[in-house]
């Protein structure tokens, strides 16, 4: 390819009509004027960036870092109390007090923090003992006990065991009169639980214990206003009744 050749080349790439232009001028390879560029937005680095742009925005994201910080607060309660750092008497009222600010938070929410899990991923929230306390509902102390043992006072042994079983017939007794929501069935569980987790004796793999803590999970998952459906009710009273049978068994074997 001659130079005059390759000079015309050029200015058809860049555009250009005279080819003596190529080599001697800001438009050669590209390089076309930038006399109609825009120019770049003045940027003030002193400005504040706002994360909302009204007040229902600024309530919402309030709320959201509430249930961070309720959560980051729970997880270091837990490994304090698994640590001995706290008596049972200093973590349980602690516990319950998170647990029901976090249904507050989660309920102001609504649908915008609609799962536990999917929140603690999208902010990278490593807190697993949290969320396991979430999902439970309740202390530790309530669903495995407080450890304290009460074995060398028959009194107070006979009063658990005289409350397990009243805690058995009164949520029966709630099913069968046609109370289902959540906000109904959850807190007597909850004592149920307690209530076998206070009668030391019991065996640790007690049925009945294992099948209350799955059904605190699964009411704790729903919300308060929720109730549960035929099926889920004629299950729950039969499981009750079986462990209570179960119970009242391993009592007339004492």
């Amino acid at each position: 390819m001659s130079f005059n050749q390759t000079q015309k080349y050029l200015a058809t790439v860049n555009g250009t009509s005279s080819p003596g232009s190529s080599f001697s001028g800001p438009s050669s390879f590209g390089g076309a004027s930038n006399n109609n560029a825009r120019p770049l937005p003045g940027i003030n680095l002193d400005e504040e960036i706002r994360l909302t742009t009204n007040n229902r925005e600024r309530a919402q994201m309030d709320n959201m870092a509430d249930l961070y910080s309720i959560i980051v607060v729970l997880e270091h309660l837990e490994l304090a109390y698994i640590r001995s750092s706290i008596t049972h008497t200093e973590y349980t009222p602690a516990c319950r007090q998170l647990i029901a600010q976090f249904r507050t938070a989660s309920s102001l929410l609504g649908e915008v923090v609609p799962d536990l899990e999917k929140f603690m991923k999208e902010y990278n929230l490593n807190c697993p003992a949290a969320a396991k306390r979430i999902k439970i509902g309740v202390p530790a102390t309530v669903e495995f006990g407080d450890g304290v043992s009460n074995e060398a006072n028959g009194h107070r042994t006979a009063k658990y065991v005289a409350e397990t079983v009243q805690s058995y017939i009164t949520v029966v007794d709630v099913l069968k009169l046609g109370m289902t929501a959540v906000d109904q069935i959850h807190p007597l569980l909850a004592e149920l639980m307690q209530s076998l987790n206070n009668v030391r004796s019991l065996p640790a793999d007690f049925e009945g214990r294992a099948k209350v803590r799955e059904w605190l999970i699964k009411l704790n998952s729903m919300k308060a206003s929720e109730e549960l459906d035929a099926e889920e009710k004629r299950q729950l009273e039969f499981d009750l009744e079986s462990n209570y049978t179960a119970f009242r068994g391993w009592l007339d074997n004492q």
